[in-house]
């Protein structure tokens, strides 16, 4: 049985291929999410208003994930965003995530465009010069794992409520669920991180021959079965994440009313 291999073009002429299929579908579809995203995040994180939905009686509040922590500083210009304080923090995350240095390094340098298609360039310009800050990966996973504690904690805030004599007590509303979703998601995204893989497990020969090895292995494991599926959590916490400011903000416009459903 004969089998046919794609090749790209002599010379790697940009797009130039062998492959008979819609290969260019993959890049557009990332060019055009990753666009759409990144056109609203830069508008909400701008734009200063409506990421917070403070209850009655300050018993609990919704908070959009593009501003938490939520930091206002005396000496902060009334002008300047919050959300310009730490988003640097999550946008470094995911600029540097391996696979999402793949998806844009195919969408919008098409370095390759695909596997098999030709590239307007004759060497590798990955992680070098200006890109070695990507190698800070690792650094800005440790971020995000405490990004991940303080979510946790506004779904917390999101599920306290003011009861009719003026107590604090729980309760769940759409918001709650909305905020819940998106920290498990990001959740999701975040433990199946290669850096964390290679962290937990990923640079031991022998989990036999060091100490709690076992528990290691367990740990290692886990992380493994989530990182198979890696890119599917990269794009449904991004678009949760964007959902997740979107819901705050319709409630804190007065568009939509934040039904409590316990």
């Amino acid at each position: 049985m004969s089998t046919y291999v794609a090749a790209a073009k002599p010379g790697n002429e940009a797009g130039k291929t062998d492959r008979r299929d819609a290969w260019w579908v993959g890049p557009l579809a990332t060019a055009l999410g990753l666009g759409v995203f990144i056109v609203y995040a830069t508008y909400r994180a701008i734009s200063n208003q409506q990421y917070v939905v403070e209850r009655a009686g300050g018993a609990g509040e919704l908070l959009s994930p593009f501003y938490s922590p939520l930091l206002r500083p005396d000496w902060l210009p009334l002008w300047f965003s919050p959300a310009m304080l730490i988003l640097w923090a999550p946008g470094g995350f995911r600029l540097t995530c391996y696979y999402y240095r793949k998806a844009y390094y195919r969408a919008y340098f098409l370095d390759p465009p695909a596997c098999a298609v030709g590239e307007p360039r004759k060497k590798y310009r990955g992680e070098t010069r200006l890109l070695l800050f990507q190698n800070l990966h690792r650094y800005f996973l440790y971020l995000a794992l405490v990004f991940l504690l303080i979510l946790a904690s506004d779904v917390v805030r999101a599920a306290i409520f003011e009861s009719p004599d003026g107590r604090a007590v729980f309760g769940i509303s759409v918001g709650t669920l909305v905020l819940a979703a998106n920290v498990t998601l990001l959740g999701m995204y975040t433990f199946s991180c290669h850096s964390l893989r290679h962290l937990v497990g990923g640079n031991v020969d022998c989990f036999s021959c060091v100490v709690a090895g076992k528990a290691r292995y367990k740990l290692y494991s886990g992380v493994t079965a989530l990182n198979r599926r890696h890119m599917l959590w990269a794009w449904i916490s991004l678009f949760m994440v964007g959902f997740a400011d979107f819901y705050v903000w319709m409630v804190a416009s007065g568009r939509i009313h934040d039904v409590r459903i316990l």
